[in-house]
Formats: C-alpha cells, structure tokens, sequence
C-alpha cells in the first residue's frame, strides 16, 4: 500500500510541475456593450480586433454586428470607448469585419450586406475619428485584408463588388491612402483557387491561404506580373486552409486549418519551392473539437485566438517546436462543434498587452508574457506631427494619376501658398534619389503638372517629393510599365 501511495504522489507531482510551465495569463480589463445583437448564424456580436498606437495612447479596433468601435486602453484595467463608426450595413446579418492600418489610416471591411470599404482616420483620437472613404464603389465586401505597409499596397481576399464582380482576391495601391486605386484581381497560383480567405505579406511575398484549395507563396513585387514560389497541398492535418502568419526572420509560416480536430502547422518556407512541415500542435484541449482561427506572430512568442478555447500563446525560440506556454480562457461555452469564443488577437501594442477579440464576451485585455522585445510590428504612431508636416498639402489636395505611372507623373495639386517655384525629386523606398525634375511654379488654386520620366525606373513603389520655400511634402507613386 504505502508504494502505492508513494507511486501515486510521486505521479501527481511530476504532473503539477509539468502543468505549471504554462500559466494562466492575467486579465487586466474587459469591455463588451450589451445593446448589442448577435448574428443570426453564430450569435457573435463582435468579430475581429485590431491595435493602434496614437499620439501617447493605446487603442483596440473592434469589430460588431453594428460597426467599429475605438476603444482607449492605454489603461487596461478601465478600457472605454472613444469613438464608433457605424458599419454600411448592420445587424444580425453582420458575421465578418475585418481591420489593418497603414499609419494613421485604418481600413475596414465586412463580409456580408450592402458593405462598404471604410477608410478610418485615428489622427484625431482620443477626441473623435475621421471617416475619409466609404464606399462600394470599389469594394462592397471582403472577408479579410492585409496591408503590406512597406510597398502600401492593400490586399484583399474573397472580394466582391466594382466592375470586377468578384474577386479569389484584389490588389490596390495604397499610394494616395484615402483613395485606394485598383492595380489587379488574382485566382491562380500555380493552381486555380476558388478564393483565397486570408494571407500575410511581407516586402511583396504574399503567404496565401486559399481554403480548400491549399497554401501558396507568391512574389508580388511586381503586381502586374506575379510569380509563383511555391505551393502546398497535401500535408498533415489538411482541410480548410485559414490563415496564417510569419516568423520576424521568413524562415517560418505558423498556419491553421479551420477543422475541428485539426492541429496548427509549423513550416519551414525559406524554400518556398520546397516548403517542409517541421511540426504540428494544438491547445491541449480536453475537447475533440478544438479548432484554431488567427494566429499573429510577435518576437518568440505565437498569439493564437483559438475559439471555444481562448487565447493561446506558444513559445516559439525554437520555431521548429512551439511549447504552449499561456493561455486565458475568454469563454465558458461548451465546444459543440460551431463557432464560438475567441475570434482575433493583438499582440502589439507597445505596452506588450494582448488584445483578444470574444464573439459573445467582447474585448479582454490581458497581459502577455514577461519581458519586453523590440518587435518591427510595433510602431507608434505620430499622427498629430505627421498631419503638420502635410499640411503645407492637403492630403485629398494632391493627386498623382494614373497609378501605376508609366513615362510620367501627372498630377492635379491643389496649392493654397503665395505663387512660388518648388522643386520635385522622385525616391526609392530606401530614400535614395532616383530622378531629379526641373523647378515648376505653382499658382494659387489648382495646378495641373506632367512630369516626364527621363528614363523608365524599375517597377515598383516610390515616393515624389515637393520641396517649397515653406517645407516639404510626399506622396507614394506606383510606377510599372
């Protein structure tokens, strides 16, 4: 008996030091609006989550069935609301929002109704949000975006509306950031998609998950011409291909089928034409049904929104074998094979809180693991200097067109400053001079200005710069042939 009972204690304690490497996280604050309705087909009120960082302060962008909320976190344990933009369409049709920002710009999407394509301006937080575009005129819906900010280009997967109908997915040029300008519809990546539900892209490589059809990994450097890297079809635990998102180094792409059942996947893709599995996990869930949905990377650590199982966060030093390392349960619903629980997650903040998105509990702010890394991801915002130093411009007053230029610029500026020569220089990405123009005068009112390419730069994003006596301005320009 007693080796019995010595055998029993000695299990119980190697068990209690297993369980105790991954902790519970700490919940901070939450904020949810009862008025709100849920959707007719999962009872979610709310959806996705984004973050920005404005100005000194921290805010979550949350998706509902009614439209996008701004909510001030910057102290986490009282979060409140400081700015609502209703969505074109509301109620408990509304399933899908999503959210990105390029600087100070937010874009939102919805998935269902006559929607619009939302372009948010934050630079005015915590005081009031600045709707600059909303229309279908373009876009009416979009199930996910992403914004690759380091060519602002807008990627749109499963798109519908405009003189395209629908899209497997769109590319638009974020080159004037209040009117996006179509550059192309995609559907096939070394194989035809049906549509592609969501992607990560990183200096014009495009990770894309297209559903039924598998993962590809194509090169849009240049738009006009994509290329292909490599695909993957058949792999472990395959079914739904959802979503994604990559290591800081592009060595790693960590990717979630939406089955129940269905483990995450970690992947080597440093050769895309040769993109391995190096491992799979889940959230040790007692339930056979645990199912995965977003998963954002920031330094070494994997955030995963993971439905009826909440936040689940993985260590991932070692990216070939993720340890689950914390979790924060966001729902008590018992997994009966729908969908239900944690839906997004932000884990960049600079204050290193995580956000995470309920679909019937609304925000949790929770704080995430000890330590503080220099993630590229996080970036503060400076929208108040940024709007000064445009604003020898107006930013709806200069206009490049049409984007992509070709053998040269044309542009329509709007000058409000006494009659002067200014001079123009066109930039690569790096900051260096790529072509220097001859002093143009500017009058008072509007301007109509062609500049002429001397010769052809490589396809690609640039910026133009106008220099005044009274300071300097930009635009991004999408130059291709």
């Amino acid at each position: 008996m007693k080796k019995i009972i010595l055998l029993a204690s000695t299990c119980i304690l190697i068990s209690l030091t297993a369980s105790a490497q991954v902790v519970l996280a700490e919940l901070l604050g939450r904020w949810d609006r009862e008025e709100l309705v849920g959707s007719s087909a999962y009872n979610n009120t709310y959806n996705d989550v984004w973050g920005v960082a404005v100005n000194g302060r921290e805010y979550a962008v949350m998706g509902s069935t009614a439209g996008t909320h701004f909510i001030d976190v910057t102290n986490p344990v009282q979060p409140v609301e400081v700015a609502f933009v209703p969505g074109a369409a509301q109620g408990g049709q509304i399933i899908h929002r999503d959210f990105k920002n390029y600087g100070c710009y937010v874009y939102g999407v919805c998935d269902e109704g006559p929607s619009t394509l939302q372009i948010m301006d934050v630079s005015y937080l915590p005081d009031s949000v600045r709707v600059v575009y909303d229309s279908g005129e373009s876009l009416v819906r979009a199930h996910n975006i992403f914004v690759d900010t380091a060519n602002a280009v807008l990627y749109c997967f499963s798109a519908f509306g405009g003189p395209q109908g629908f899209s497997p997915m769109r590319v638009y040029s974020l080159a004037n950031p209040e009117l996006p300008e179509f550059i192309g519809e995609y559907g096939t990546f070394g194989m035809q998609v049906g549509h592609v539900h969501d992607g990560y892209v990183r200096n014009g490589i495009a990770y894309l998950n297209c559903g039924f059809n598998g993962f590809a990994i194509v090169d849009f450097t240049d738009p006009y011409q994509p290329v292909t890297l490599g695909t993957l079809i058949d792999y472990p635990f395959a079914g739904y291909n959802h979503s994604g998102w990559g290591s800081q180094d592009g060595e790693y792409y960590y990717m979630a089928d939406e089955n129940h059942g269905f483990k995450i996947k970690a992947l080597r893709v440093s050769d895309p034409s040769n993109i391995e599995v190096s491992a799979t996990f889940n959230a040790a869930s007692s339930s056979q049904q645990s199912i995965p949905h977003n998963q954002l990377v920031a330094c070494d650590y994997l955030y995963v929104s993971y439905y009826y199982d909440g936040l689940q966060v993985y260590d991932i030093s070692n990216p070939a074998d993720p340890q689950r390392v914390m979790y924060y349960p966001t729902s008590t619903l018992n997994n009966n094979g729908s969908y239900a629980g944690a839906w997004g997650v932000y884990p960049y903040l600079p204050s290193g809180n995580i956000l995470v998105a309920d679909m019937q509990n609304g925000l949790f702010v929770v704080a995430g693991p000890s330590g503080q890394c220099a993630d590229k991801e996080v970036t503060i915002l400076n929208c108040q200097t940024a709007t000064a130093t445009n604003d020898l411009v107006d930013m709806q007053d200069w206009r490049i067109f049409p984007q992509p230029a070709r053998h040269e610029l044309n542009m329509q500026l709007f000058w409000n400053e006494s009659q002067q020569k200014v001079k123009f220089q066109l930039l690569d990405m790096t900051g260096r001079v790529v072509c220097r123009f001859s002093d143009q005068l500017l009058v008072p009112g509007e301007n109509l200005i062609q500049l002429a390419l001397p010769t052809a730069p490589a396809r690609g994003m640039y910026v133009l710069q106008l220099q005044s006596e009274v300071g300097t301005t930009v635009r991004k320009a999408l130059l291709g042939e």
